[in-house]
């Protein structure tokens, strides 16, 4: 009997409609899924590419590559992880710990984290305290992200910060951004600000409150 498909790797998303979701740059994205350096070049699945999408034909992301996505950005923003290096350390962690998908295991805070770091530090020269604050910083970028019973991801948070008013869930609203207390698709809400209604309106009529209207607003509106 063949494994029932895991509705987190079914290809949910446009690259477009990722990247709104990731608040990140559409060609950016694109060239993660892509063979790096070469995006029009036939490989092997996995062969110099940061994250291996749901579907290529036509590409389509998966919740869980959305997950990849959050923490490679992280990564490349708030630490200045180069795309060589990322590449490097995500072989290297495959190949040490056995680990397929470095940017979606929680293990980048265990065995394949320690390879991560090695690999990245052997690259860039970081120091000891740049290692100690890469490792905080993958801590922090850790909580975001909610996992089931198998360490897996289920739901995750892309607004940085302890900002968790924002979800994007696979098994709520077809795993587009809501309000993570109640479902209600943050698009929704928006939609009716931008017909004139007003957020008491809004939040009266959700049971949410002032602030998790407003939260939708921003989330949305941000480029």
């Amino acid at each position: 009997m063949s494994k029932p498909e895991d509705i987190r790797d079914r290809p949910a998303y446009t690259v477009p409609e990722a990247a709104g979701y990731l608040k990140m740059p559409v060609p950016t994205l694109r060239s993660w899924v892509r063979v790096v350096g070469r995006p029009d070049r036939r490989r092997s699945p996995g062969q110099d590419r940061l994250i291996e999408p749901a579907c290529e034909n036509p590409l389509r992301l998966s919740f869980n590559n959305l997950v990849e996505c959050h923490t490679l950005r992280a990564l490349r923003t708030k630490h200045g992880v180069s795309i060589q290096s990322a590449l490097v350390a995500k072989e290297a962690a495959k190949r040490a710990c056995n680990t397929e998908r470095l940017f979606l295991s929680d293990q980048l805070l265990t065995n394949a984290g320690e390879i991560f770091l090695e690999k990245y530090g052997d690259l860039t020269n970081v120091t000891k305290s740049g290692q100690l604050a890469m490792k905080a910083i993958l801590k922090e970028l850790l909580k975001s992200i909610d996992r089931d019973e198998f360490h897996l991801p289920k739901r995750f948070y892309p607004v940085d910060g302890e900002n968790r008013i924002i979800a994007i869930d696979p098994y709520i609203a077809f795993g587009r951004p809501v309000i993570s207390c109640c479902g209600i698709s943050t698009g929704a809400i928006v939609a009716r600000l931008d017909a004139n209604e007003t957020e008491e309106e809004i939040s009266s009529d959700y049971n949410l409150t002032l602030e998790d209207v407003r939260q939708a607003a921003i989330y949305e509106r941000a480029a």
